[in-house]
């Protein structure tokens, strides 16, 4: 055990040693994957995730989770076998996307609101990709066909719900964490749980604020520095034409199973990362049937690529949630999504998605290109939106708290 720990570090710092040469003979490839990884963080990823990121942060501190918690418990348990609270996670990671699932998963951990095996459950299936990636991104900026968008959205999410379904086997026997009931109404519970989870946290409003846009700022700028890197490593094996050898094994895999050799190269890119994986099978000859091109591109999505895998597991590093799991859900999911897109395929892109029934504006790309389109989608759309109705709804709950509270003094 030992020897293979000290062979271990050994390959770790030859290889290390010999990046660092091979980026030194070129520095003008390395410096252009650089940019290339800072332009896709700077254009998408940083606008996009850090409101959510914040916004989360904030609620976690008013006590919403909580409110969720008591609220879904009932249905999250059965299904996922993971804590009311899950069902926030779950719908905050659907909507902003990788890696919010994972950093709010540790967050409830590190509150103790879930133990390390729900955690483990919660992570497998809340660490998504977002629909304005999917719709944007990949179906109208990359292949300018919004039908796809549909056809990839529902095999991801569906195949997503049915990896939480698998996972709630993963250490059945372990322990849980229970919930006290109370009696009364179900809303009104989870309207005290959320007030006195308020009192116990203590900050101010001021106070959440400024340690949430820290957070926020710090999670985005680790998740910067991760692309920028693996952009760099993947320019490092085109260079050494490594890419070529793990081409070659690709392309063994792929031949049987029907695929054309031209997507092994993009399919190697996307295992690393997805935005580079999907723009290559979208330049791949177009001989190739666009079935095939979409399982790849949903089987891509659903695995994230290394990248993700790498912010994932530096987050949950600082719990005692294991990446082995997750590494395993990844996997899963990967090919759920890619046969549901196989079978989802007749019946809705040739029968239900005919052109005429998707919406204009759908159809039509602003200028700028595809990060320009996504950027302005989210932050002048979908976020401002979001963040309204998500406001609204703590202050009316807050409200509601209070009077409750005044109403019925002798209830702690």
């Amino acid at each position: 055990m030992h020897r293979a720990k000290m062979a271990i570090s050994g390959i770790i710092g030859l290889s290390s040693i010999f990046i660092v040469f091979t980026i030194l003979m070129y520095p003008e490839e390395i410096f252009q994957a650089s940019l290339r990884g800072l332009s896709i963080w700077w254009d998408v990823v940083f606008p996009s995730l850090l409101p959510f990121i914040i916004l989360s942060e904030l609620l976690m501190g008013i006590g919403v989770v909580h409110f969720f918690g008591v609220l879904l418990h009932p249905i999250m348990f059965p299904l996922f076998r993971v804590p009311g609270p899950g069902g926030f996670v779950l719908a905050m990671g659907f909507a902003s996307g990788y890696p919010v699932g994972a950093k709010l998963t540790t967050q409830l951990r590190q509150r103790n609101m879930i133990n390390q095996f729900e955690g483990e459950r919660l992570v497998s299936f809340t660490s998504t990709s977002d629909p304005i990636f999917i719709f944007g991104a990949v179906a109208v900026g990359i292949f300018h066909d919004p039908s796809l968008g549909v056809i990839l959205a529902l095999s991801h999410y569906l195949s997503s719900l049915l990896v939480g379904f698998i996972m709630a086997f993963h250490e059945r026997k372990a322990p849980r964490t229970f919930y006290q009931s109370e009696r009364g109404n179900l809303l009104r519970q989870g309207l005290r749980a959320m007030h006195r989870a308020r009192m116990e946290d203590g900050r101010s409003f001021g106070t959440l604020m400024a340690e949430a846009i820290s957070s926020g700022f710090k999670t985005t700028f680790l998740i910067g520095g991760f692309m920028i890197c693996f952009s760099v490593l993947i320019q490092v094996l085109t260079l050494i034409n490594l890419v070529q050898l793990i081409q070659w094994i690709v392309t063994l895999i792929l031949l049987p199973l029907g695929f054309a050799s031209e997507l092994s190269s993009p399919t190697i890119y996307g295992l690393f990362e997805i935005t580079l994986g999907t723009q290559g099978i979208s330049l791949s000859p177009s001989s190739i049937p666009l079935l095939d091109k979409m399982i790849l591109v949903s089987f891509l999505i659903a695995w994230s690529g290394f990248s993700i895998h790498a912010q994932v597991a530096s987050i949950l590093s600082t719990t005692d949630i294991r990446y082995t799991p997750y590494l395993y859900s990844r996997i899963l999911h990967a090919f759920l999504a890619g046969f549901l897109t196989y079978f989802s395929w007749d019946p809705l892109y040739h029968s239900l998605l005919a052109p005429a029934s998707i919406p204009t504006f759908l159809t039509q790309l602003p200028k700028g290109g595809f990060f320009m389109m996504a950027q302005y989608s989210l932050l002048h759309g979908f976020l401002f939106l979001a963040f309204v109705i998500l406001s609204l709804f703590v202050i009316l709950i807050l409200r509601v708290a209070k009077r409750l509270v005044l109403l019925n003094p002798q209830r702690k």
